[in-house]
């Protein structure tokens, strides 16, 4: 990899309840991220709206992400959180993005296929598009690492293949400029000696990076779901969380004393991976405690732990939400500070492209 400046980027989108799989998949890895590395924490409401979105309910779950940041330890004043809409360079960027990358590549993605389903037609361009949104969202600032999900890993990969493009393709004119960076350990039979954009690494896990639905051990987590049982919003009171524990779905066996009995019995694994996320033990150390117990005693222990771990969060994040002149400030704060990283690139953007601005 070039010489860049180590930072991180990454967003999550207000287009449902925060929940307990956002919380533990993501969130929980940002405040870690935030001791060792330069964060850029990003609500990307603009992601959002690829599928129609209430207005109203779009400005509530912007705040509430927000207040979700904060509530679990993210702090706005030594990392950068904001909304996307309020930076322009990432639509302006992604213009270029749509450009440099091919038809082929988007066809490939298997998200929009998933999304799409059998309405291909009849979704917005930008659900089909916003890949290169994504992109841009990463390369504005020259992000070097990503945290992501074992479903954005494709779209991370869509990242770098169009960073080494524009690279490749404005090699001459990123030289002549000097905009470049050394490229370090290129290859000299297809690389150029300097470049304009990084190739961002994923950061992949948390302490459990995919959560299940309550309901379903073979879905994920989702604020999409139909049945609100299905996940925990954070958003839950402690009854609440209680109640859709002890109504999660299981099966009629005890749980095996260690991790290879978990196989073919996803609810199960499920629980015992939340248990084991919100203790910061692994799966095998729950088992070693909990193994052969049925779930009729297993479900109260999780109970406890859960309302024991996101209560104050959840309390925090009400007492944010009902401050949203103080959210709404964290949010114009950290867009300023993100916009002084961003509007440079893209104005080096420009010039590497060959357009004419004000200077």
């Amino acid at each position: 990899m070039a010489n860049f400046e180590p930072r991180v980027f990454s967003g999550i989108q207000p287009s449902g309840n925060l929940h307990l799989g956002n919380y533990l998949g993501a969130i929980t890895k940002f405040v870690d991220l935030q001791s060792s590395y330069n964060c850029v924490f990003c609500v990307v409401d603009m992601h959002a709206i690829t599928v129609w979105q209430d207005p109203e309910g779009l400005l509530r779950r912007t705040r509430e992400v927000t207040a979700g940041f904060l509530a679990s330890g993210i702090d706005p004043e030594k990392n950068i959180v904001f909304n996307q809409s309020q930076v322009a360079a990432h639509a302006q960027l992604a213009w270029v993005f749509n450009c440099v990358a091919r038809m082929g590549w988007l066809n490939r993605m298997t998200q929009f296929k998933d999304k799409a389903g059998k309405n291909r037609e009849n979704v917005s361009s930008g659900l089909f598009a916003y890949p290169n949104l994504m992109s841009a969202d990463i390369l504005v600032y020259k992000a070097t690492h990503v945290p992501v999900g074992e479903d954005q890993k494709q779209h991370l990969e869509l990242a770098r293949d169009t960073a080494q493009k524009f690279n490749i393709d404005y090699a001459e004119r990123i030289a002549s400029l000097g905009y470049g960076v050394e490229n370090i350990g290129r290859d000299v039979t297809t690389d150029p000696e300097q470049v304009f954009f990084p190739q961002p690494e994923p950061l992949i896990g948390g302490p459990a990076p995919r959560v299940m639905s309550l309901r379903d051990g073979s879905k994920k987590m989702s604020s999409s779901d139909a049945s609100d049982k299905a996940r925990i919003n954070m958003t839950d009171d402690a009854d609440t969380i209680a109640l859709k524990i002890r109504k999660a779905k299981t099966d009629p066996e005890a749980l095996p004393s260690e991790v290879e009995g978990l196989e073919g019995r996803p609810e199960a694994s499920n629980l015992v991976g939340i248990y084991a996320a919100l203790s910061g033990k692994a799966k095998a150390d729950v088992l070693a405690e909990h193994g052969g117990s049925e779930f009729s005693k297993f479900k109260p222990a999780l109970i406890e732990l859960s309302v024991d771990k996101l209560s104050p969060i959840t309390n925090e994040m009400r007492r944010l939400m009902d401050d949203e002149a103080y959210i709404d400030g964290v949010l114009c704060k950290g867009a300023e500070r993100a916009a002084a990283i961003a509007n440079p690139v893209l104005d080096q953007v420009k010039d590497i492209v060959g357009f004419v601005r004000k200077r």
